[in-house]
């Protein structure tokens, strides 16, 4: 386990920090898979992971929605034959927070 997914995430809420440029290159050392992106004006951190069939791809988002839930955070999940990609952000807060990178390290974990 990486240490990043090994952190308790907080409550967040609109007005919680959005994560600064400096520690995004801190977690992002640890998650180095994954993309920031930006859509309608909100920082997102994006992943897609790829399986052999539609079986092993639903197995996984199901596991991703496990950690989802337990943490109180959700993401978008994209469920295609061979492949899901896992897009984090605070909703609330319309960014970037610390919890996005540790869901994205345990994402990373379930995936292995």
């Amino acid at each position: 386990m990486s240490e990043l997914s090994e952190q308790q995430c907080e409550a967040c809420s609109w007005d919680a920090p959005h994560v600064t440029d400096d520690e995004i290159e801190t977690y992002r050392r640890e998650v180095p898979e994954w993309q920031i992106v930006e859509r309608d004006g909100i920082m997102q951190l994006e992943r897609s992971y790829k399986f052999r069939n539609f079986r092993q791809a639903l197995a996984f988002t199901n596991k991703v929605g496990e950690i989802a839930e337990q943490a109180g955070h959700h993401p978008a999940l994209l469920t295609e034959w061979g492949k899901v990609t896992v897009t984090w952000w605070s909703h609330e807060m319309k960014g970037l927070h610390k919890n996005d990178f540790i869901l994205a390290a345990r994402t990373d974990e379930v995936a292995k």
